[in-house]
């Protein structure tokens, strides 16, 4: 019998929704497409934008979302709104990061501010450094890591970052590949960082 692999994705994205509409659309796709994949969202408890978009697109396609928020976040200005079916309170952000992590079976970044690029940074550092082995991704709606991607790429050319772990970062734009490449590549023998 086959045995899902991903149970479970952390998104990583805005708390706010941007200025163009194609983020907040594309956020809907992603939770919508989740839910039908019986994939639960975990996200970091908030409410407002992108993260607030997704966690109701997934409630809303009947999924379940696991929200996990620093308690001193756990005000009614972050919380508004909030749609999770459970909600983890831990005492700060970098105990947030590692719960996100503990949880998650992969992760996507979509477009968001300097705290998403913080989290999938760091979940990339740790997959580059052998700490994990799931797989981790950007949601490139409209283009939004073109400038990140061109910076790895420079940084591959010269030498700072080798090929293996470059490639190890699926990037797609549209919410229902980049679920069916993480879901491929989950089951992949993961490449020699050496």
């Amino acid at each position: 019998m086959f045995e899902k692999k991903l149970r479970r994705i952390a998104v990583f994205c805005g708390s706010s929704c941007g200025r163009d509409a194609a983020y907040t659309e594309s956020a809907e796709a992603l939770g919508k497409a989740m839910a039908e994949r019986d994939i639960t969202l975990v996200y970091g408890g908030g409410g407002k934008g992108l993260m607030g978009c997704i966690a109701k697109s997934v409630r809303e396609n009947g999924g379940n979302v696991l929200g996990i928020l620093p308690e001193a976040m756990n005000v009614p200005e972050v919380r508004k709104n909030a749609m999770e079916t459970e909600l983890v309170i831990v005492s700060g952000m970098h105990e947030r990061k590692k719960a996100m992590y503990d949880a998650a079976d992969g992760f996507i970044a979509m477009p968001g501010g300097i705290g998403t690029l913080e989290e999938i940074s760091e979940i990339y550092t740790w997959r580059q450094l052998g700490y994990h082995k799931k797989n981790v991704a950007l949601l490139n709606t409209s283009g939004y890591w073109n400038s990140l991607l061109s910076f790895l790429d420079r940084g591959t050319e010269d030498g700072f970052i080798s090929q293996p772990v470059r490639n190890l970062l699926i990037v797609e734009d549209s919410p229902e590949r980049l679920l069916a490449r993480l879901e491929e590549e989950s089951a992949a023998i993961p490449p020699k960082l050496g």
